[in-house]
């Protein structure tokens, strides 16, 4: 039955029956459901042996669906996104029974991601079927973004999001559905209801007693329902889905009905919350053995050509074992590979030195000229946000003002305020094709990218956890730090807790110049940076710089603002600017002269300069706007002390933030923050120590 938002009921055209499908077919779909079966029951196997597939989740009960999706997916046209009981949905997608094992065991030559990715994570990004997190249905947001390419360059085909019913409890779920649903997506959402959520029953996931029902009043949104245990009615329902994608543009939801023979996975235990008269009864419903009776039954097929199709698939599972066994595992050296792409490199500016070229501008039209100039450059960059483009306003500071005048709503656009769809859809829009360029305001201010944190962590650990096949290509703008008075929320530094994170670049420029520069290296460079942005300094007179049209700043290039041989200060954002006046300031009344170097890149890190610098001057200072405990300065002094401390002559200290919030009322905000005063002070107690 399908739903639309006026809730009138329609039938499902039943064009596939058992009597009109040839045995060609059916002999296909015969094979692929008891290839998926036997390895569904071997999984657990090769734990037991201490072989691999530690974390397998049964697809018992799910037969149907997961074999009508992947004979309706079209490798070509299609992007798919599996879930990790999507065993047999990638085998009817057409992988292997040995690329099937390889993944189990986690072997090098996994085509999903070679062992690095969690076992039952079945992939082939080469075949558009994505490597997808363990975040159980987060892949909706990949499987919008991706759609939204997908409809921007008129391509044939759907992206496909499959997860279990009690995913979509995830609020990140209800985002995907609503920007699918109002920007007239091709995707559909494939729901495979089999009432458990590992323990807990989905009468306490939610009220409806189908989880697609919560959607029902999604305009531009068509609800479809299956029986999810037969082959038959689930070809139906996703044949019509594709259908209605293709002659109404509006995305589906299938909601199949399944059930769960085993327990969740291997670690699980379902006799503690299942009593045996329920197994009994889903054991009884096993859509495998419907499927064989039936195939009789229409004396379609007799018992013997049935067990002689078994009997060959015994024989493929044997093979795949035997081969899969002999495959090489990863080497341990191998993890340092694929963490993050190789950046794109400026022949121009090598240094990522003006000597003065260009005309004089401020920080934040240095970021809008870039903007523009690389939405010239590359026809394939999109950029959008909240507040990013209504009317005359270009957000929240004016940043891309003017961006959706010159290059048009389809590549200027705002987005709902849900930081997480912005970035998990920046990240499936950039899967289309790896010429595309994403930025994206993150969110209004750093404060509030909390939400979107989710699927940022995706963002770092894409291109590792898929072998290197995959990488978004997004550049991910904030506007970061105080001194404007903005309080809890509108004022904070977020790159100590994200610089933890390996995969993602993070810069923090302090001068129009850097600015400009590596915002055009960040959105000329394959892989995510994250490009900070001190909102104080926006209109700073002291932020004012000369920039070339064309200028561009490497990552991992420090910039040496001062030349000293006394002290070294280290530092970044808006105390660069203040570090320099101190050092002035000392220079004129101590006649001490300090070193002040602007790292304007934390990853990549200069450690080159900051060490020499260290090493010459044989006493340093970490001054950064974050608070001092856990801030980036803590991995700056630590670096430092490792690396240099034969040449130190005094501690190393740092200067920065109270390990407190940063209050509204000038007065606290004044007492949280670093400023000339307290640096003054401690670099004036290293020269003297």
């Amino acid at each position: 039955m399908t739903y639309h938002r006026k809730h009138k009921l329609l039938k499902i055209d039943k064009k596939l029956t058992i009597k009109n499908t040839d045995k060609e077919t059916l002999k296909k779909w015969y094979t692929l459901m008891v290839l998926g079966r036997k390895l569904d029951e071997k999984a657990p196997n090769y734990l037991k042996q201490a072989l691999g597939w530690s974390y397998h989740a049964p697809y018992a009960g799910h037969d149907g669906i997961q074999l009508a999706i992947g004979q309706t997916f079209n490798k070509k046209t299609d992007h798919l996104f599996p879930y990790y009981r999507d065993m047999l949905t990638a085998i009817s997608s057409g992988l292997t029974a040995e690329e099937i094992i390889l993944n189990g065991i986690s072997k090098a030559s996994d085509v999903a991601g070679g062992g690095r990715h969690m076992s039952n994570h079945f992939a082939k990004p080469e075949w558009n079927v994505h490597n997808v997190s363990s975040a159980t249905g987060n892949h909706t947001l990949h499987a919008v973004g991706v759609a939204r390419a997908m409809k921007y360059y008129k391509t044939e085909g759907v992206a496909i999001s499959s997860q279990g019913e009690s995913s979509t409890s995830e609020g990140y779920v209800y985002e995907a559905i609503n920007g699918a649903s109002n920007e007239k997506l091709p995707v559909i959402f494939v729901f495979q209801d089999n009432g458990f959520g590992i323990s807990v029953p989905k009468k306490e996931q939610t009220a409806n007693p189908r989880a697609a029902d919560n959607f029902l009043s999604f305009k531009n949104l068509e609800v479809i329902y299956c029986n999810g245990k037969d082959p038959f009615n689930s070809m139906n329902a996703m044949l019509k889905a594709k259908r209605i994608v293709k002659e109404k543009g509006i995305p589906v939801i299938v909601h199949a009905n399944c059930i769960r023979i085993g327990s969740h996975s291997n670690s699980d235990r379902h006799e503690l919350y299942r009593d045996q008269y329920e197994l009994l009864e889903v054991k009884g419903q096993d859509p495998l053995k419907r499927f064989r009776k039936r195939l009789i039954y229409s004396e379609i097929f007799s018992e013997e050509e049935l067990v002689t199709i078994e009997t060959e698939v015994k024989s493929i599972v044997s093979t795949a074992h035997k081969k899969a066994m002999k495959a090489a595992d990863p080497s341990p050296e191998s993890i340092h590979e694929f963490v993050i792409p190789e950046a794109y490199i400026s022949t121009k500016y090598p240094e990522g030195l003006t000597h003065g070229k260009g005309e004089n501008k401020k920080l934040i039209e240095a970021l809008n000229e870039t903007l523009k100039a690389e939405f010239r450059h590359n026809h394939d960059t999109f950029i959008w946000g909240q507040d990013m483009a209504n009317k005359d306003k270009g957000g929240i500071f004016n940043v891309s003002k003017g961006l959706q005048q010159e290059f048009g709503k389809k590549r200027v656009f705002n987005a709902p305020i849900a930081e997480d769809f912005i970035m998990g859809t920046a990240n499936g829009m950039s899967r289309f094709d790896e010429k595309v360029r994403i930025v994206v305001e993150g969110a209004e201010f750093a404060d509030y990218f909390w939400p979107a944190m989710e699927q940022f962590v995706e963002l770092t650990h894409d291109y590792w956890r898929s072998n290197g096949q995959f990488s978004a290509n997004v550049t991910v703008r904030l506007a970061s730090g105080g001194y404007i008075g903005g309080g809890l929320y509108h004022s904070q530094n977020i790159e100590g807790a994200l610089s933890t994170l390996p995969g993602v670049r993070i810069v923090y420029p302090s001068y129009a110049d850097d600015a400009a520069g590596l915002l055009r290296t960040s959105i000329r460079s394959k892989g995510p940076t994250l490009f900070l942005e001190p909102k104080a300094l926006y209109n700073d007179p002291n932020a004012e710089a000369p920039v070339p049209d064309d200028f561009e700043v490497p990552f991992g290039k420090a910039r040496i603002r001062n030349k000293g041989t006394d002290l070294s200060i280290v530092t970044y954002g808006n105390t660069t600017h203040m570090c320099v006046k101190v050092a002035e300031k000392i220079a004129q009344e101590n006649n001490k002269s300090i070193e002040v170097i602007d790292i304007r890149s934390l990853i990549p890190l200069d450690k080159e300069t900051i060490l020499k610098s260290v090493r010459k001057t044989s006493r340093a200072l970490v001054v950064h706007e974050d608070k001092v405990f856990s801030g980036f300065g803590a991995e700056l002094s630590a670096m430092i002390v490792n690396e240099c401390f034969e040449s130190l002559d005094a501690p190393v200290r740092r200067v920065g933030s109270t390990f407190t919030p940063v209050g509204f009322n000038r007065i606290l905000e004044k007492a949280v923050l670093p400023n000339e005063d307290k640096i003054y002070d401690a670099a004036l107690a290293l020269l003297a120590y």
